[in-house]
């Protein structure tokens, strides 16, 4: 009634005004004043229909939420903006009081817009909203907001409720949709329309809902599509028309195909980042494994020194450095390949040296050298993990795939091992030393009757096959914390990677450990962790019983052979 009475006041305002303006300019100016009071009155708030903010009645207040959406002018998106904020009081009397700044004494009343006094603020209390409420309250601010001129507060509007439809924001999307110029906006607002039109009492519109909603391809759909193509308890389908139910089916069905191909592409990854991990440490085993025939089980803990010397870099730049804290991966990767190289040049010359040729002795000795690395990590640097932070540029990830993020840490890693297995192939294939190292794999006593230093040889070779492993201690300390045991989780892994892909073989090790990465994690889903890596080792048992020699076997006329 208020509307109608306010319609009528200004038309007889302006014919008023055409009657007059030619009578005197001061007329001609009273009643446009009167119009543009009337035209503003007509949007102002309603006390009673705000008032119910001020109970504990949340059904009343929802209902009050809603005649501010159905209302949708500046007054009620500024109402809906302080309810957000958590900016909106009541007194004892019912009245709602919205602040506008930090103080009381920019409190007003929401309804008039008049400015309280300060002890009327001060006594009103907070009004409390439920989860449901305040998620229908965000909503709103982003469906008012869906006019607005500006095109980024648009989008930001839109995207807000693509990831919680209302339907009772659908008036507003269709004013949205009718005034929208942006291409871009528009397919967005035709998604959203759809979201909330799926139970439209009209069976085109919800076809064509249902059609829009399923050529999104988000797999957030998922549950807006399946309750379309379910039964109720008496086992009758939700959905009445069959031709709505065909194309949510259709659309789920897509969304199985796309879900599919994500877990496909995740596990390919998960197992190539394992398979990273595996490599690294089992490289550095695969030469003095190779090279001298000791079984080291001393080699996990190398991973462990080359973790803590990343560790102990970086805190040396959190001291002295901060500002280049970033960058400490630069000197930590030469670190922790130098730590690990003398503590294996230490062992190989006091200890592996007197032990070639008795495989037993070697294998016990190696493992109480274990247990001794360990214990002193644990003295030195204490019994707890230590955790040791990815530098900014190797946070956070790149989406490939929906629900499928790619870490830039795992990313990184995988490239770093591909660079250390160049590295170790050039040493080995281009330089003196890898000269050396080959012919004394390939047969001993030839490469000592011919000259070779043999002993100088196995020492270098151990010792750069530690250095290596002390680069996959460095790259483990991005994915993980920092323990004394920290080795012991990847050297079985690493025998099984250096045994299927061939003793002494670089190539063979990188297709064992990124297979052994690949199987694992394509068996883990359906038999879990613990199961898949005793399948593995049956299948690597089984393989090594049909070629003993694994995969790549050395090639030349060795007399050990």
């Amino acid at each position: 009634m208020a509307l109608l009475l306010s319609r009528f006041v200004r038309v007889r305002a302006r014919v008023r005004v055409r009657r007059a303006s030619a009578a005197h300019p001061l007329v001609l100016v009273l009643a446009l004043a009167l119009c543009a009071a009337f035209s503003s009155g007509a949007h102002a708030l309603e006390a009673a229909d705000i008032a119910p903010l001020s109970g504990d009645d949340f059904d009343a207040k929802a209902a009050a939420i809603d005649k501010l959406i159905a209302t949708h002018d500046a007054a009620s998106l500024a109402l809906l903006k302080a309810l957000a904020e958590d900016n909106v009081t009541a007194t004892d009397s019912g009245e709602v009081l919205v602040q506008d700044g930090a103080d009381s004494q920019s409190t007003r009343d929401a309804a008039t817009g008049k400015p309280v006094p300060p002890g009327v603020a001060a006594s009103a209390q907070p009004i409390t909203l439920n989860n449901l409420l305040r998620s229908k309250v965000a909503g709103a601010v982003s469906g008012l907001q869906l006019a607005s001129p500006d095109v980024e507060t648009r989008r930001a509007a839109i995207a807000g409720l693509l990831k919680n439809p209302d339907p009772a924001m659908k008036p507003l999307i269709d004013a949205a949709r009718a005034k929208e110029t942006d291409p871009a906006l528009k397919r967005r607002l035709d998604t959203l329309w759809a979201m909330t039109a799926l139970h439209n009492p009209n069976e085109a519109t919800r076809l064509e809902a249902v059609k829009l909603v399923a050529a999104r391809h988000d797999l957030d759909m998922y549950e807006l599509l399946r309750p379309l193509v379910a039964k109720n308890a008496s086992g009758v389908f939700n959905e009445p028309d069959a031709a709505v139910r065909t194309a949510a089916q259709q659309g789920i069905d897509a969304l199985d195909a796309i879900q599919r191909r994500n877990e496909i592409a995740g596990t390919l990854f998960a197992g190539l980042s394992l398979g990273s991990v595996l490599l690294l440490a089992a490289l550095g085993l695969a030469i003095t494994y190779g090279l001298i025939g000791v079984i080291n089980m001393a080699h996990g803990e190398f991973l462990m020194i080359g973790a803590y010397a990343t560790y102990v870099v970086q805190t040396l730049f959190q001291r002295y450095a901060p500002g280049v804290l970033n960058w400490y991966p630069l000197l930590a990767v030469p670190a922790s390949f130098i730590a690990a190289a003398l503590v294996g040049a230490v062992i190989e010359r006091l200890v592996i040296r007197h032990l070639y040729g008795r495989p037993l002795e070697t294998l016990l000795t190696t493992f109480g050298i274990s247990l001794i690395l360990i214990q002193a990590t644990r003295m030195i640097f204490g019994a707890q993990n230590v955790q040791v932070e990815n530098p900014a540029w190797m946070s956070g990830g790149v989406t490939l795939m929906q629900n499928l993020i790619l870490p830039y840490n795992r990313l990184a890693i995988l490239a770093f091992s591909l660079i250390v297995v160049a590295i170790a192939w050039a040493v080995l294939t281009k330089t003196r030393l890898g000269l050396y190292v080959r012919a004394v794999t390939q047969n001993r006593r030839m490469a000592a009757c011919v000259g070779v230093r043999t002993a100088r040889v196995d020492a270098w070779a151990f010792a750069f096959g530690a250095g290596v492993a002390g680069l996959g201690g460095c790259a483990l300390s991005q994915i993980g914390n920092v323990g004394p045991d920290l080795g012991q989780s990847y050297i079985i892994d690493s025998f099984m990677a250096v045994v299927l892909g061939g003793v002494g073989q670089i190539a063979g090790t990188v297709i064992g450990g990124f297979g052994l990465g690949l199987v694992s994690k394509a068996i883990e889903p359906f038999w879990g962790a613990v199961l898949a890596k005793i399948a593995v080792l049956v299948l690597i048992v089984l393989f090594i019983q049909k070629r003993p020699q694994g995969l790549f076997a050395l090639k030349g006329r060795s007399a050990e052979a």
